[in-house]
């Protein structure tokens, strides 16, 4: 199986040449796996559809070349969402207060037990330290080398602070040809009595 870290340390700088922040490589399995590319443009932390394509159309060409997959694979790049993991420790700040649930590694000892789970508001990092209002325990420190992984939770206020980058289009209705494109899709007749 290919490292994770060396499909990284291959994609990020083209990532980074395009302009854009990488958030997170993961190979996804099964017979035919998934390489999987979350990136963000650093000025709103989303991708549009184009910036997609054209970030797509940049690393298929770099995989091409390198070759670091032995066996046929799909690529997907994609914008982080807005319930997105959270995978460097800037993002534990910039993500304040919203809600996350965060996955360690192994379990530590917290609040009088071992644990591994936690749910809570994001409250900054300090050091190499993301600091959560965990739910039940209050302020804690978790470092962040031992979280294995972390998401922000979706909720009406994480919806709010999370903006479109354009709304135009969003009501426009699309439907898949049989040879994938996508086209607009006729609305209904509206009805009038």
């Amino acid at each position: 199986m290919v490292a994770v870290e060396r499909l990284q340390a291959l994609i990020e700088p083209a990532v980074e040449a395009a302009g854009f922040a990488l958030v997170r490589v993961a190979l996804l399995g099964g017979r035919e796996p998934t390489l999987q590319v979350m990136a963000e443009d650093p000025a709103t932390g989303q991708l549009t559809l184009d910036q997609c394509a054209r970030l797509s159309g940049r690393l298929s060409d770099l995989l091409d070349a390198a070759d670091p997959i032995p066996s046929a694979y799909r690529l997907e790049v994609s914008s982080p969402g807005i319930d997105r993991p959270l995978t460097r420790l800037a993002d534990f700040a910039r993500f304040a207060p919203h809600l996350a649930r965060i996955e360690l590694a192994e379990a530590l000892e917290i609040g009088g037990s071992r644990r591994k789970r936690f749910r809570g508001l994001l409250a900054g990092t300090e050091g190499g330290e993301v600091l959560l209002d965990a739910e039940g325990l209050g302020r804690i420190r978790l470092p962040f080398a031992a979280i294995a992984s972390a998401r922000l939770v979706l909720t009406e206020a994480l919806i709010r602070a999370t903006a479109p980058l354009n709304p135009a289009g969003a009501d426009v209705l699309v439907a898949e040809t049989a040879d994938g494109r996508r086209l607009p899709k006729p609305r209904p007749a509206e009805v009038t009595a």
